[in-house]
């Protein structure tokens, strides 16, 4: 184990655009999620909600306005094609972040899966995101990206409140026991429920004003 414990930051839809992504949302839960930021060092915009007092929704595409970023993006999305086979599969929940406060204690463990540090800057605040080399999702989605806040909360108060509160993150998966021992071994505190499937597949619970809703 890192000595540094883990926890859920957010849930991310990865999408082909963002009007689809929050369409999918729409669908599923119905809310409309309203605009977050944009990410000039990734070349990527999101639209965000808030799920409770530490946790949020993240819905994330490439921005077609910003320059092709100086490395891959993040979440994969520099592969459209995957990205758009994986939304029309319905595997749109596809991934999820987890915050520590020591990430050079993680990867120092975990680079081969987690990816490198990036360091960036942002008007809500530097922050360090593991990213593997290709851009991809550590395991196709199954291991957490991780992001270091370096020391502050995430801005979670400022996003957008429905009411809506993430209930339960459960994860279908070909090999449900490796993905166990893994959340272990990194230390995760209330990871997702992991059961077995026959691809990896994501889908949340959400407690809304309007009941119980799934999101996948």
């Amino acid at each position: 184990m890192t000595g540094q414990m883990l926890e859920l930051d957010h849930i991310t839809v990865i999408s082909p655009t963002l009007a689809e992504g929050v369409a999918h949302v729409q669908a599923c839960l119905d809310i409309d999620v309203p605009f977050g930021r944009r990410h000039p060092d990734m070349g990527t915009h999101n639209h965000l909600l808030r799920l409770g007092e530490s946790v949020y929704l993240e819905i994330i595409a490439v921005n077609p306005a910003a320059p092709q970023p100086s490395r891959p993006r993040w979440f994969g999305l520099d592969n459209a094609a995957v990205v758009r086979a994986d939304w029309d599969s319905g595997r749109r929940l596809r991934g999820w972040v987890a915050r520590t406060n020591d990430l050079d204690a993680v990867l120092a463990r975990y680079a081969d899966i987690l990816g490198k540090k990036v360091a960036f800057t942002s008007a809500n605040g530097d922050f360090c995101f593991a990213i593997p080399e290709d851009g991809s999702l550590p395991l196709d989605g199954a291991a957490p990206s991780v992001i270091d806040r370096l020391g502050k909360p995430p801005s979670i108060a400022a996003m957008a409140d429905a009411r809506a509160r993430l209930q339960r993150v459960i994860l279908e998966h070909p090999e449900p026991e490796r993905v166990i021992a893994l959340y272990r071994d990194l230390g995760i505190a209330d990871p997702p429920v992991v059961t077995s499937g026959s691809r990896l597949r994501y889908r949340a619970l959400i407690e809304t004003a309007n009941g119980l809703k799934e999101l996948t």
